[in-house]
């Protein structure tokens, strides 16, 4: 991985981050902000809340940007019927990408049918649509034993990534749980880091050990200082 950022340029970074703004509060002219940087620095997806996919998908229905909606969050603790509804409901919106919280309570309690219901049914109707779907294992209260669970069954589902974190859990990402999934996934699978990623030496850090996106609302700090970074060679 020393090799991939060696040769990662500015636009390659920027298409790794999803540019996030998951507050329960703020203004249309944030939401507005949020996808107007997204489109001029080329970043992966804006990541919202499901009530903001219809206006999202308005302001980049002319970009390559995605739109992405985090699905029962940021708990996980919604049913799965619930979840599946909120899936599709945010797909037939404009939705292009699904990130689901799984049920904590329910790995923690072993009820590993539940858990492997809710991923196989998000998989079940973003496939079909041509949606990228991700599970968030939501890493700063599961032991690694069940981090390598969780990650064994979404591989086994067909998601696209894991991530780590929804940014409101006890802590985000680090270098150890970004290494444990890569791992447990193989080389194929997207990994990503979500929560406490605030500048470019943690985004580096975590590409490093892995990532292949990067969950952010720092994006353009980061692209910004990878640029001076870059031109100071």
């Amino acid at each position: 991985m020393e090799q991939v950022v060696a040769n990662l340029s500015v636009k390659d970074l920027a298409g790794m981050i999803d540019h996030t703004f998951l507050k329960p509060y703020g203004t249309a002219a944030d939401i507005e902000k949020l996808c107007a940087e997204a489109d001029q620095y080329g970043f992966a997806m804006v990541a919202i809340n499901p009530a903001e996919v219809t206006t999202c998908a308005s302001l980049l229905k002319s970009s390559a940007v995605r739109v992405g909606a985090a699905i029962g969050f940021p708990l996980g603790q919604t049913t799965t019927e619930c979840k599946a509804f909120e899936t599709r409901d945010s797909i037939e919106k404009g939705a292009t990408e699904i990130d689901t919280v799984i049920n904590i309570r329910a790995l923690q309690k072993g009820q590993l049918d539940i858990v492997k219901r809710e991923i196989e049914d998000m998989v079940s109707i973003c496939r079909p649509a041509g949606v990228i779907c991700k599970v968030i294992l939501e890493t700063c209260y599961l032991t690694d034993e069940e981090k390598e669970t969780v990650c064994r069954i979404a591989k086994e589902a067909g998601v696209d990534f894991v991530k780590t974190s929804t940014g409101f859990g006890t802590s985000g990402a680090t270098v150890h749980d970004i290494a444990l999934m890569r791992r447990v996934v193989g080389p194929d699978l997207g990994v990503k880091a979500s929560g406490g990623v605030r500048d470019l030496e943690s985004a580096l850090a975590m590409i490093k050990a892995g990532a292949t996106r990067i969950g952010t609302s720092s994006g353009v700090a980061i692209v910004e200082a990878y640029m001076k970074m870059k031109e100071g060679k």
